[in-house]
């Protein structure tokens, strides 16, 4: 007596045949909804850190909004990869081709990048807590090291004067510890860059050089080491 072939049989061999897992059959609307929520949530988290203690030079509201898509994104495409083996191939075959052409002037960007792209990863594979109190940790340590802070820091001393200047700037920047980061001689006139360390909003500094006659200008500028303008 020959056997019947279900329906389910079929179905199953079908689910099979095109490579889609059991936990693709459990991608409800439900399932999906709470993925991407979970990914915006992690992502606002990152928007508003990032916004309001941000230790870079400079602010990049675009780049800032980028972390939540990219959070969000990342939660769906893991998601497309579960669903089908063929798929899966195929995604990260054509993601091999992008090519990201813009530059990441600061290293804490790429710190920022990363976490979007792990809160969107877990995220997308269902796992909610570990995502939420992964990036509730991470927002924490970041907020503490925000504050803690040194008291002298870098900052580069940029002097324009004259030749008539010139021994008397010498004998200034012999009184202190520093570093020649570049010398422009135009004419008669000279423009010195120099890296020194000084506690915040010292502007003694300035007021020494402004005192020399036949200094131009002084200007005072935080350096971090990656931007300088």
């Amino acid at each position: 007596m020959h056997s019947m072939i279900s329906v389910n049989d079929v179905h199953d061999a079908i689910m099979e045949g095109l490579g889609i897992s059991s936990i693709v059959q459990n991608l409800t609307a439900g399932y999906i909804i709470a993925a991407l929520l979970c990914a915006t949530a992690c992502g606002v988290v990152i928007y508003f850190i990032y916004r309001f203690f941000y230790r870079g030079v400079v602010y990049s509201d675009n780049f800032n909004i980028l972390l939540v898509f990219i959070t969000v994104i990342t939660s769906f495409i893991i998601m497309t990869i579960s669903a089908n083996i063929v798929i899966s191939l195929g995604m990260v075959g054509a993601l091999s081709i992008v090519r990201f052409r813009a530059a990441i002037k600061d290293p804490l960007d790429l710190g920022f990048l990363f976490w979007a792209i792990a809160a969107g990863l877990t995220c997308g594979a269902g796992l909610y807590l570990p995502a939420f109190m992964a990036t509730a940790f991470i927002a924490v340590l970041y907020i503490i090291m925000t504050f803690v802070k040194k008291e002298r820091k870098n900052y580069l001393l940029i002097v324009r004067h004259t030749d008539v200047a010139q021994s008397n700037v010498d004998a200034l920047l012999n009184a202190m510890k520093y570093k020649l980061k570049s010398k422009t001689v135009s004419g008669s006139d000279v423009e010195l860059t120099i890296e020194i360390k000084i506690k915040r909003n010292n502007s003694e500094h300035i007021t020494r050089f402004n005192t020399v006659e036949g200094v131009m200008s002084v200007t005072l500028l935080e350096y971090t080491g990656e931007y300088m303008n």
